[in-house]
């Protein structure tokens, strides 16, 4: 893909990315986010941080699969919307279903075992948003960078098993992301067997003298 072309997909996934909080906010603003207007912005928020998080590990075997080098490109983005939506998720947790109550939402969260869960997940991803810069990945360097942003699956994990256990009834939604997710790191695993299949066997040097 030429380079004017993906700075406009780019544009375009800046873009659409910020439209889900841009529409609940003018449904908020007019009333129509229905009985429960505060869970509705909470789940909304939730579910758009899974499909940021499932897109963004979804780059690498896509770019593999297809040969499609150029989708690297939107990692970054990907990941960092992921974060915003998971740092709006909570902050709205926090401010109306909590009241901005430090000590209540401690209490909650020992109650709701889901809650420590998913706040676990928004942790894993505060050093990778912190790191996703190009200084940060020279500093760190490419092997270090790539082992720590390795964590973007615990992250998903946590994620997923937030939704699962939060939901009372209807689990099928977080199964599909379970079902995904578990197909993404099935692939990364079997990539890593097939390089250490392929890897060549250590030189072993005969002793010389006795």
């Amino acid at each position: 893909m030429k380079q004017d072309n993906i700075r406009f997909a780019k544009l375009l996934l800046l873009v659409n990315g910020a439209v889900p909080p841009a529409l609940v906010s003018w449904d908020a603003w007019h009333h129509t986010l229905g009985a429960n207007p505060q869970n509705f912005a909470i789940l909304t928020t939730g579910m758009m941080t899974m499909i940021f998080l499932v897109l963004t590990m979804a780059i690498t075997p896509m770019r593999k699969i297809l040969g499609w080098n150029w989708l690297i490109q939107f990692r970054r983005l990907l990941g960092l919307y992921a974060f915003f939506y998971g740092c709006v998720h909570f902050s709205l947790f926090f401010s109306l279903d909590r009241s901005f109550s430090i000590s209540s939402t401690l209490a909650e969260m020992l109650k709701r075992k889901y809650l420590i869960v998913g706040s676990t997940g928004l942790l894993v991803m505060l050093p990778l948003a912190l790191t996703s810069t190009n200084s940060m990945i020279k500093r760190l360097g490419g092997k270090r960078w790539r082992a720590l942003h390795r964590l973007a699956y615990a992250a998903a994990i946590a994620g997923v098993l937030h939704y699962y256990m939060q939901v009372k009834a209807d689990v099928r939604q977080p199964l599909v992301f379970a079902a995904v997710l578990a197909m993404l790191l099935g692939y990364r695993l079997l990539n890593y067997w097939r390089q250490f299949r392929a890897a060549p066997a250590p030189i072993v040097k005969p002793k010389v003298g006795g």
